[in-house]
């Protein structure tokens, strides 16, 4: 979502005369995105800002910016105060207040100064253009179609910081989704805190399906995902949509959390084991060869090292193709944090996840090394230490060599190497 986020102010800012400074310490406007999920996150942007700080004691012309979610939506007095060197706060989703300071105090460039810019008409959704300086290089996009959350888990900050669930206008998705193919995006993943949730706010929207199968016909796009989606808003429409569509890539992102009911109802996820089980078969019957990808969070307040052991239980008995691993940290102002001990030391937690990580290599080594000599699809990105990268319909790493440019081709690669990780294949 922050990447979405950050393209769209970039693609803003370069309509209005700017264009990428390499060095840091020539710019002209530094924006910082933030992201507040983690307290590492959070801790890495403070840093971050106060790195900034003497290049804004240097120039005062500098603007220096901050958005995203430790901005979040409500009063902004709080953090105003904690960076007074900061000269404009942008909430998730949202640079117009960036564009805003920067049309006003007239820091725009003389291409643009000569032109009567509207705010609203910079980041026309039908007029989005990636960044210049990833342009040529740009294969997959993001397509928020979700803006924030009314879960409301107990460990999670993202509700109070991105606001309630609002869908976004289908009209404007897939203007945004041509304007990605216009310039070349073959690949797609539209975002959403529960993305299975689309349209459901609004009257006469679609559903997450019908939008999959708008975004199918539109010419160029060649691969379209999305995440992330949450084990009570799954549909069989859904499924059967992801089954049908051949450029709907088969590969779910259905975050479990854990694997012990008591710990489940602790988080407030609002299902059971049980139920996380007979939804993973389900999707499997419904989608044969499906890739699963889940989250777990080890060491949540409370949780046993039986409750534990459920938990890598699951994980042993599903045998997903991905694991999105955490420890637990208290996010102030959760209800968690509020009302719950952090009393699983760091020490545990940090077992806890290597046991996971350990179980999950040994999982993704199996899965992958039945792959080896078979013949797949892979969507090619980029070049990387004098290999092309890309990535199969479930989303594993794969690299090959060549002296061609690969970029943004899908070609049928014969796999000669399996990993947990990756994969190293030959062009067929």
């Amino acid at each position: 979502m922050n990447v979405a986020d950050s393209q769209r102010l970039a693609s803003a800012l370069e309509r209005l005369g700017y264009s990428e400074s390499p060095i840091i310490e020539e710019a002209d406007v530094i924006v910082l995105n933030t992201c507040m999920v983690r307290q590492s996150a959070e801790d890495k942007a403070i840093g971050r800002l106060s790195s900034l700080k003497p290049l804004k004691k240097k120039n005062p012309d500098l603007v220096l910016g901050v958005m995203g979610c430790m901005v979040g939506f409500k009063d902004q007095t709080e953090i105003r105060k904690k960076l007074p060197y900061v000269d404009v706060f942008a909430p998730p989703s949202n640079p117009k207040p960036i564009i805003d300071f920067l049309i006003r105090q007239e820091y725009i460039g003389e291409a643009s100064a000569s032109r009567n810019v509207e705010t609203d008409t910079v980041w026309e959704p039908g007029k989005l253009t990636l960044p210049a300086s990833r342009r040529k290089k740009t294969v997959a996009g993001f397509i928020p179609i979700v803006y924030g959350c009314s879960h409301a888990c107990a460990y999670c900050i993202i509700p109070y910081k991105r606001g309630a669930e609002r869908s976004r206008n289908p009209e404007e998705i897939l203007d945004h989704a041509r304007s990605l193919a216009e310039q070349g995006v073959k690949e797609v993943t539209l975002l959403g805190q529960i993305v299975d949730r689309y349209g459901l706010d609004t009257a006469g929207y679609p559903t997450l399906a019908e939008l999959l199968r708008e975004i199918h016909e539109i010419p160029g796009i060649e691969r379209i995902r999305f995440l992330t989606s949450h084990p009570n808003w799954i549909t069989d429409e859904l499924l059967d949509t992801v089954r049908e569509l051949p450029k709907v890539m088969k590969h779910i992102e259905v975050p479990a959390q854990a694997g012990n009911n008591t710990v489940l109802e602790n988080m407030r996820r609002g299902y059971t084991d049980e139920e996380y089980r007979n939804l993973i078969s389900h999707i499997r019957e419904k989608i044969p060869g499906v890739s699963i990808g889940t989250d777990i969070i080890v060491g949540f307040p409370g949780e046993t090292e039986a409750q534990f052991e459920d938990t890598f239980r699951q994980l042993a008995d599903l045998k997903l193709n991905v694991v999105h691993l955490a420890r637990y940290s208290p996010r102030k102002g959760t209800l968690s944090e509020r009302t719950m001990p952090d009393d699983v030391s760091d020490e545990e937690k940090w077992r806890r996840f290597r046991a996971v990580e350990t179980l999950q290599e040994q999982i993704a080594t199996e899965l992958h090394a039945a792959l080896e000599g078979k013949i797949l699809p892979v969507l090619f990105e980029e070049k990387q230490k004098g290999r092309w990268m890309g990535r199969t319909e479930h989303m594993d790493l794969v690299y090959v060599e060549s002296e061609s440019d690969l970029t943004g081709l899908i070609l049928p690669v014969k796999i000669n190497w399996t990993g947990p990780w990756t994969m190293i294949g030959e062009l067929v």
